[in-house]
């Protein structure tokens, strides 16, 4: 059973890099189906394709994926650059058929307004001092690399999965005093351009929350979180976590029951994750719809 929805945001897939969750967001959006799809900043990551980064192709699937949704499904997709591909700007503003490439976005559905950005360009370390950026990317990137160390043995221990990146940054009170900063500042941006709402992504943590009656809404990251910004017909958000859907139960007959008076589908209430290796996600599809 496919899922249907407005408009689908998600941001920091970070292609490129060793953390990238490319087969899973890719399976993700083969599951669900959208006529807006935002990628919101941070999709290829061109600092680190610069250094140590390599392009595979499970990271050229995730693209074919997005064709595929064009092709098919008539999806809209609006990329927006972020500060890892910053390289985007050369060729600002971009449009093909239904891709577009901009910097940002005002997004309008159900009456309401959403400023729609990365959100870098309100953090002043990456915009002024950009030498201090890169050192706090490597300072991520070695915690991602310990952290796959540190579940390496907890999975042999039998123990869950445990975000050392996530905990540090919870424990060090400058890191939390930047994200409470950062999500005020953004939600003061959205109101003084007369908006209802924020978008956003940048700090890989996902939100869904009221700021000074702004709606304040982060799609989180591929790297760790693999979360989603969804948006149902009626024009209600939500945040989905791909950790928490069992794809391979979506045609069981009791989750029809879930679904009977509802006038789109909603998000599957079920909480393992089963996949089957995608096949046809290897051949790009044809191009011949985008003009």
């Amino acid at each position: 059973m496919k899922t249907q929805f407005k408009t689908i945001v998600v941001s920091d897939v970070h292609l490129g890099t060793k953390g990238s969750k490319a087969k899973e967001i890719a399976r993700f959006l083969k599951q669900y189906n959208c006529e807006n799809l935002i990628l919101n900043g941070d999709i290829i990551d061109g600092w680190q394709l610069k250094k140590s980064g390599s392009w595979k192709r499970k990271h050229t699937r995730f693209f074919n994926r997005i064709l595929k949704m064009i092709e098919n499904h008539n999806t809209k997709v609006y990329y927006l650059r972020g500060n890892h591909d910053d390289f985007l700007d050369q060729i600002l503003p971009f449009q093909m058929g239904n891709l577009s490439i901009q910097k940002d976005m005002i997004y309008e559905s159900q009456g309401k307004k959403y400023f729609i950005t990365h959100g870098d360009v309100f953090d002043s370390i990456t915009t002024n001092l950009r030498w201090i950026a890169y050192l706090g990317d490597i300072g991520y990137t070695f915690l991602l690399w310990l952290n796959s160390v540190v579940n390496h043995y907890r999975i042999k221990r039998g123990l869950p999965y445990f975000s050392l990146s996530q905990y540090v940054k919870g424990k060090v009170k400058s890191a939390v005093s930047y994200v409470d900063q950062y999500e005020e500042e953004l939600s003061k941006m959205a109101k003084a351009k007369g908006c209802d709402g924020i978008i956003c992504g940048h700090i890989h943590k996902a939100e869904n929350r009221i700021i000074d009656g702004i709606e304040y809404m982060n799609s989180g990251d591929w790297v760790e979180t693999m979360s989603a910004l969804a948006e149902d017909h009626e024009g209600n958000w939500q945040l989905i976590y791909y950790n928490e859907i069992n794809f391979k139960e979506a045609t069981d007959d009791s989750l029809n029951q879930f679904f009977i008076g509802r006038p789109e589908p909603s998000i599957m209430p079920l909480r393992e994750v089963s996949f089957e290796a995608p096949k046809d996600d290897l051949d790009p599809p044809a191009y011949s719809s985008i003009q």
